[in-house]
């Protein structure tokens, strides 16, 4: 058995299922074990980002980490933005990149780089093996690693002879500690605070968005009136009918202060006080009320969901949890297709269970209105801001879920960004549908161009922000991929097409002309 067999072994051992591959020479005999050893399901990507973002989507939904495989130092660099985004999302990756030979190092060949230093940014562990018969160890404590609550990136960085010499054997799974108890001080704070009757807001993040976490926030609603609000960007959030609701805070900095305004205790469960996406002259970066009192009831390495259960018993919360959504299905809407009307046709035929990765960017106001009260449906989001993950999260997610519908909700400027994520869906035949909102334009900076304070731009300036000349053709990109693609126009269209594509198994992409 050589290293990469024994790491190959130790991964699987060590529950790790999934491996998303852009693999490179270096990488060969990784790539050769897969067919030796049994239990990993192997995913090509054509993209690095396009596999760092499905490692992401699959973490999130699977709740265990996948492993992705890169080449070299630039392979790593070329994944490094959804890796960014997994890193804000908390979700546990082990992330395996190939390089030189230990003594190939020191002549200084054309693909040698700081692999470290590319990777020390967006992961929590990083090491590289410096023997084949350490490489099963050093997988355990990357698998172990990346599951240190509440999830990480860990980078194992495999020289190629640490992999083709010979090793002893696979290693054991290390034991996953699992999250931390959250103090029960911080817990008997909170109780006696929120009996004081101040306008109070609970904001919460991570595994208490899912349903048992929701319950328990939602049964403090009943008993103090407490709003319950999430994150303007969540890396998971149960939702829809029969789901205690949360508000998620909205983007710009402005409306965020108009939205805490009045607030004096904000009570946080795995997340941090919010802060603007960016610096806007004239506006404030921190959007807490400075008067607002800030109680932690659970930090984010701590399980959020047991805090919430413990704080809603010490206040005699009833066993019934307020803010319940009811099941409300839009009507079919008729006439002009806009993110409005889009998100009533895709609110009433979403199925019960479906996976949404959302990056819908401004054509995602619509959407979220009418999901709220749709079919029970977790949501996912763009947690790091950099575009071009929601492609490959559906990808990722459908994996992960195999036998739930994925929906991607996509402007069309960041799909751009991995839309190789087309073709593994269609080669792994993954139940995703892909709507692609076409608004020929970066919209979201044709906004922001005029919040920093730019004055009077040009033609120059308002080219770089415009996706016509030429326009995208979606249709024979999705096709030129081996995903069913169709055009919608309208309203009926795209309903007559959504809701085809939610009959049918397998990849499909609409490119909603809005």
């Amino acid at each position: 058995m050589n290293g990469a067999e024994s790491l190959v072994h130790t991964l699987v051992n060590s529950d790790v299922e999934v491996c998303f591959t852009n693999p490179g020479t270096s990488e060969m005999h990784f790539v050769a074990a897969l067919d030796k050893v049994p239990g990993m399901r192997a995913i090509l990507g054509l993209f690095e980002g396009a596999v760092t973002g499905a490692a992401d989507g699959y973490g999130r939904m699977a709740e265990k980490p996948a492993a992705t495989l890169l080449h070299l130092g630039p392979g790593l660099a070329n994944g490094l933005a959804n890796l960014h985004n997994a890193r804000r999302a908390s979700t546990p990756i082990v992330n395996i990149v190939g390089d030189h030979a230990t003594y190939h190092a020191q002549y200084d060949a054309p693909l040698a780089s700081d692999i470290k230093g590319f990777a020390a940014p967006v992961s929590g562990w990083v090491h590289s093996s410096a023997h084949p018969k350490l490489v099963a160890a050093d997988a355990a404590r990357a698998v172990a690693a990346s599951r240190q609550a509440p999830g990480q990136v860990a980078t194992l960085i495999l020289p190629a002879d640490t992999a083709w010499l010979e090793a002893d054997g696979p290693a054991s799974a290390l034991p996953v500690t699992g999250p931390a108890k959250a103090d029960q001080a911080a817990i008997e704070r909170a109780a006696a605070a929120l009996k004081s009757g101040k306008k109070s807001v609970m904001l919460i993040r991570g595994a208490a968005l899912k349903e048992e976490g929701l319950v328990q926030a939602g049964r403090i609603a009943a008993k103090t009136g407490i709003r319950l609000i999430c994150d303007t960007f969540t890396p998971r959030l149960q939702r829809g009918a029969g789901r205690v609701a949360v508000e998620r805070l909205p983007y710009f900095a402005e409306q965020i202060e108009e939205n805490l305004q009045g607030v004096e205790q904000m009570f946080i469960v795995g997340s941090k006080p919010p802060v603007s996406f960016f610096a806007y002259p004239g506006k404030s970066s921190w959007l807490t009320p400075e008067d607002c009192a800030i109680h932690y009831v659970a930090h984010a390495h701590e399980d959020g969901t047991a805090a919430l259960t413990a704080l809603a018993d010490a206040l005699g919360a009833p066993k019934e949890p307020a803010q319940i959504a009811e099941f409300t299905k839009p009507d079919l809407p008729t006439g002009k297709l806009d993110s409005f009307t889009a998100g009533q046709v895709i609110g009433h035929f979403l199925p019960e269970g479906a996976i949404i990765a959302d990056e819908a960017a401004t054509s995602g106001i619509g959407p979220a209105i009418y999901t709220a009260n749709a079919a029970p449906h977790d949501h996912l989001s763009l947690t790091g801001g950099a575009i071009g993950h929601g492609l490959p999260m559906a990808t990722g997610a459908a994996v992960a879920c195999p036998d739930r519908k994925t929906v991607c909700l996509h402007g069309d400027g960041g799909a751009m960004y991995t839309l190789q994520s087309l073709w593994t869906q269609a080669r792994e035949k993954l139940d995703v549908t892909t709507v692609i909102f076409a608004n020929r334009s970066y919209a979201i900076l044709n906004v922001e161009l005029m919040r920093v304070g730019a004055e009077n731009p040009g033609p120059k300036a308002l080219s770089m922000l415009d996706l016509h000349n030429p326009e995208l053709d979606w249709v024979q990109l999705g096709q030129g991929m081996g995903v069913e693609s169709m055009r919608a126009e309208t309203a009926e269209e795209f309903a007559e097409q959504f809701a085809r594509c939610m009959r049918e198994k397998g990849p499909h992409l609409i490119e909603a002309v809005v």
